[in-house]
């Protein structure tokens, strides 16, 4: 199947690609002339390929991308909140929330390639991945308190849980943007490429993911999320289900299969 034949566009500012022969799927903010800032469209339709993704069975990673040449995501549409009402404001609310849960709450292994500038929502759909890839051209930040709010999808949350509550409370009150370079010495962004490399990079390393269990993957990263921040006896515990739900699977019957008979294996995803 062509990568073309692949694509499949949800609404007018989302598109998934799937490349079928890695099991890799990408997600692509496709807003260009407002920089994939996003609107109330926007956030219906990443929140439905959101669900779409999450029920496909063949997507074993998915890598978060852009078509801005200089721009990942800018964040929230400043000019369609400043039309809203107070009342339409509180309706737009649940599904801005829907999209940056939709990210979150992906079953499988997520990536976020990012290059320019990620602020705001932006760089709250980074952090909702499970890792992110930047360039050097990256720009980073959660600016909301520069505008009179605070972060709304998940940055006052999934920030101190990357790199520190103290971090994460220098960074949201001053409100600054942090270029590449810092971005990756403060554990902002995990994998630093070159200028232009960053949605190669993050298809790359999607597709060494890929390669492995999606039965695995997706209990792995059940067992990471949902364990995160319990002490330790009721984090084992957490594994110890997630191992339960994999040991007598067929990727599991496959994969020990494969390792004696010295051949890769071919996951039947079960």
């Amino acid at each position: 199947m062509s990568e073309q034949a692949a694509e499949q566009r949800f609404g007018e500012y989302v598109v998934v690609r799937r490349h079928t022969s890695s099991y890799v799927a990408e997600l692509v903010l496709d807003r260009p002339k407002a920089m994939n800032a996003v609107s109330t469209d926007m956030a219906r339709s990443i929140a439905a390929a959101c669900e779409a993704l999450a029920a496909d069975r063949d997507v074993r990673a998915v890598v978060l991308t852009s078509t801005h040449e200089r721009a990942f995501c800018v964040g929230a549409d400043l000019k369609e909140r400043n039309s809203l009402t107070d009342a339409e404001l509180v309706r737009q609310r649940p599904l801005a929330r829907a999209a940056y849960t939709g990210v979150l709450d992906l079953p499988m292994p997520t990536v976020a390639a990012v290059h320019g500038f990620a602020l705001g929502g932006g760089f709250e759909l980074a952090l909702a991945c499970d890792l992110i890839v930047a360039d050097g051209t990256a720009v980073v930040g959660l600016p909301e308190v520069s505008v009179g709010v605070i972060p709304g999808g998940g940055g006052t949350q999934l920030l101190p849980r990357r790199v520190g509550a103290a971090r994460a409370a220098e960074l949201i009150f001053s409100a600054r943007r942090v270029e590449a370079a810092e971005a990756a010495d403060l554990g902002l962004i995990d994998v630093l490429v070159p200028a232009g490399e960053a949605r190669a990079e993050g298809l790359a390393l999607a597709g060494r993911i890929a390669v492995n269990s999606p039965v695995g993957l997706r209990a792995a990263k059940r067992a990471l999320r949902l364990g995160h921040g319990l002490d330790l006896r009721a984090g084992l515990e957490i594994e110890d289900a997630a191992w339960r739900s994999v040991a007598f699977s067929g990727d599991r019957a496959e994969g020990v299969a494969a390792f004696n008979e010295k051949r890769r294996p071919e996951w039947p995803g079960e």
